[in-house]
């Protein structure tokens, strides 16, 4: 299993990258203690989805951060990512697991309880409980878990977790306390003016908040 690390994982959105190159915010965001990136395109073909995958792949492989694609198992495979993110709609997780490999990372989005309690009857190497907060940056979700969602799951779940949805600085703290082992961000890191400076507060949050 290529070794990964939950604590702060961004999730890639062109559409909030201010008009700058994606390449050059998720190497900022890395450079400030960004531990992993997911590649989540949902309106472009699928040549431009290849090419951006390859493109990142190799920015992230420079700084030995796994590339983990949203949804589009092809995609993976056709560039050799690190790892794949699927919902509760997309590839059923045994199909994705026979095609990738026993060595690649898989997670999955959970948005319920029931969800949590079926994912620990799969090998899967992480969880996603999404959402924890409402977020416009992703629509098609279920309701928000909160916090007191957040806490149900991490007794549940057998799997280490990483809260989706609406995060951000002032609610970092929170969603570790209550038992996620990483934060999934969006424009709390796509959207500022400094990825690198945001990316380190973020990371100083998650870290201070582990070790106490």
């Amino acid at each position: 299993m290529i070794p990964f690390d939950l604590s702060l994982y961004l999730v890639t959105d062109r559409s909030l990258s201010l008009g700058r190159p994606l390449e050059d915010v998720v190497e900022e965001a890395v450079k400030g203690g960004v531990t992993m990136v997911q590649l989540r395109e949902k309106d472009c073909s699928t040549k431009d989805f290849y090419d951006l995958a390859v493109r990142l792949k190799a920015c992230l492989k420079q700084y030995n951060i796994p590339l983990i694609i949203n949804d589009r198992l092809d995609i993976a495979l056709a560039c050799d990512a690190e790892g794949l993110h699927i919902g509760q709609s997309d590839m059923p997780y045994t199909i994705a697991r026979k095609l990738l490999g026993k060595d690649k990372i898989i997670g999955l989005s959970v948005e319920s309880i029931s969800d949590a309690i079926d994912a620990n009857k799969l090998d899967v190497d992480y969880i996603g409980i999404s959402p924890v907060f409402s977020t416009s940056t992703k629509t098609d979700t279920a309701l928000a878990f909160g916090l007191d969602g957040v806490r149900q799951i991490s007794q549940i779940s057998e799997h280490p977790s990483v809260g989706i949805g609406g995060i951000n600085i002032k609610n970092a703290k929170d969603i570790i306390l209550a038992g996620a082992d990483g934060l999934s961000v969006v424009s709390a890191i796509m959207s500022a003016t400094d990825p690198k400076e945001s990316a380190i507060q973020l990371r100083k949050i998650i870290d201070e908040t582990k070790n106490k």
